[in-house]
């Protein structure tokens, strides 16, 4: 049986891949913060096991790819899905926020790619990293946030590349608005009730609405799949036609 890590899987996209790979027969290792949210998630199938902790630091991502292969015995794929969001142009961007944002967004991507990537060699498997449209196109106010996606997709086109001959596959999403408890958030950042916050999200939309997670996690895992083995480098658009 094929094994995922996932990381961000406590709610959002990571929630739903975790649920989505299960149901493909994978096993699945879903590790987030909220212990309580992950246990939700792991009812869902016998297939899931949960790891709760803060990525801190490289590790604590190391001890988590320990983790899964003691669990598991091996890992096919890694997918990068934790992520934060923080509004502000570069003035009204703290320090602390900049370093918060860079280090979910990419370092930790960063760390548990490399502690994984003897074992994903070993399997020939593969990377998929959530980033976001806005890691392709800027976004008003959200300097940090846009910077960390983009570096996310340009380490995505470079560990492809490096690693495209040993059969290793590496590819990120780039979902536009989602249904999350993210896009929640930002609603309450910008202090507007949620639902007319998503309506005018969906509104912005070229095809009227917003993404469902498992939207996004039915992409991740097609990019898994063998079916996507010709698949890498690759910064795909799922945002309803936002970035054509």
């Amino acid at each position: 049986m094929k094994v995922v890590l996932i990381t961000g899987a406590s709610s959002g996209i990571g929630a739903a891949a975790a649920i989505e790979f299960a149901d493909a027969g994978w096993s699945v290792m879903a590790a987030g913060r909220n212990s309580a949210r992950l246990e939700e998630v792991a009812v869902a199938s016998d297939d899931i096991a949960t790891w709760e902790g803060d990525l801190d630091t490289s590790e604590a991502c190391e001890e988590l790819v320990a983790d899964t292969i003691d669990e598991f015995g091996r890992i096919d794929c890694l997918v990068n899905c934790a992520g934060i969001l923080v509004r502000g142009n570069a003035a009204g961007t703290s320090d602390d926020n900049w370093r918060d944002t860079m280090h979910i967004n990419l370092d930790v991507p960063f760390y548990l790619s490399r502690a994984a990537l003897p074992h994903l060699l070993e399997t020939a498997g593969s990377i998929v990293n959530v980033a976001s449209d806005w890691g392709l196109r800027a976004g008003a106010d959200h300097v940090a946030y846009c910077t960390s996606k983009g570096g996310l997709i340009m380490l995505t086109r470079a560990m492809a590349k490096d690693h495209a001959r040993t059969g290793l596959r590496v590819n990120a999403v780039c979902p536009g608005d989602v249904d999350t408890p993210m896009l929640a958030h930002e609603a309450e950042l910008v202090d507007e009730d949620i639902d007319e916050f998503l309506a005018e999200a969906a509104d912005d939309s070229p095809n009227g609405r917003i993404a469902e997670p498992g939207e996004i996690a039915s992409l991740v895992l097609y990019l898994a799949s063998d079916a996507g083995r010709h698949i890498t480098g690759t910064a795909i658009s799922i945002d309803g036609g936002t970035t054509a």
